[in-house]
């Protein structure tokens, strides 16, 4: 038995860490649909379908958080918000992190790619050992 098999864990605990986690997904995800403009004009002009794109990730995000939130196929509502994440990540705030004209900004969506590397890290953490309690 390891180390962490013998930690004790607390249900409360576990519950309060998917709310904190889903949380951001479950207000972008309803934004998607309420400012669905904005979300567009954040991607590039060059991304063919941006409407389609807005619809699908808000989607994907609402579809994931709920899963993980109520640790219904908790894995694979982890997986959906990897699939949100990675390119988001990379085509919005690594975008602009690195062409934005003005200095704040660029260090602004640093600041975003960064926590976008970060969520996705937990996210893959939920992918392989979901969300459950575990029984000692």
């Amino acid at each position: 038995m390891s180390i962490e098999d013998q930690l004790p864990r607390n249900n409360l605990v576990v519950w309060i860490a998917r709310i904190c986690f889903t949380l951001i997904f479950f207000a972008s995800g309803v934004t998607h649909f309420t400012d669905m403009a904005g979300y567009v004009r954040l991607m590039h002009e060059a991304i063919p379908f941006r409407d389609f794109w807005v619809v699908i990730s808000g989607i994907v995000e609402l579809a994931g958080a709920l899963m993980i939130l109520f640790d219904r196929h908790a894995r694979l509502g982890a997986w959906l918000i990897v699939l949100f994440l990675v390119p988001v990540t990379i085509t919005v705030h690594g975008y602009e992190m690195v062409t934005h004209k003005d200095p704040m900004m660029r260090a602004v969506q640093l600041s975003f790619f960064l926590k976008g590397i970060a969520m996705t890290g937990g996210a893959l953490l939920i992918t392989q050992y979901g969300v459950k309690r575990h029984q000692d």
